[in-house]
């Protein structure tokens, strides 16, 4: 299967413009999404409501390291990019490197950036910058129970 994973910044820069010519309105949303669970499918879903084209910034396997622990990421970004790619609520999905998204945010300039409502709005990574481009932040609820660290639980429990 063909991954929808972008080869880099600017071509999918270029994608996004045809968009936006045609009056479209994009969705950011990133994250790990280490293990897809119901959890994660509900919360694309809503993100895609919000907009024309859902693009997902996915940390590579460094930055979830870092930010989850040695045990993570559990797929690697290949794998993560490819499960991703076979929703049809994801358009596009991008790799990147560092512990936030912020400086792919601001190249990317989506009108609408979304998060968990697990995130403070205060401390959701590029909010400032979208709003400051007139763009919108949303947060979505998240499915109680179900995620990604409770799964590994569960199966350590098991």
């Amino acid at each position: 299967m063909q991954t929808k994973l972008a080869a880099d910044v600017p071509a999918l820069q270029l994608a996004l413009r045809s968009v936006r010519e045609r009056g479209g309105r994009v969705v950011f949303t990133n994250g790990c999404f280490d293990l897809l669970h119901p959890g994660h499918v509900r919360y694309l879903g809503a993100a895609r409501a919000l907009g024309d084209v859902l693009v997902v910034g996915l940390n590579d396997d460094a930055s979830v390291l870092r930010l989850k622990g040695a045990a993570r990421p559990i797929m690697t970004l290949a794998e993560r990019a490819e499960v991703l790619s076979a929703l049809a609520v994801v358009d596009h999905v991008i790799a990147f490197a560092d512990d936030t998204p912020v400086a792919l945010i601001r190249a990317l300039r989506p009108d609408v950036l979304v998060k968990g409502a697990d995130w403070a709005e205060s401390d959701i990574a590029g909010a400032t910058d979208v709003r400051s481009w007139g763009g919108t932040v949303e947060r979505i609820d998240l499915v109680p129970g179900v995620s990604t660290s409770d799964i590994i639980r569960r199966i350590k429990q098991s």
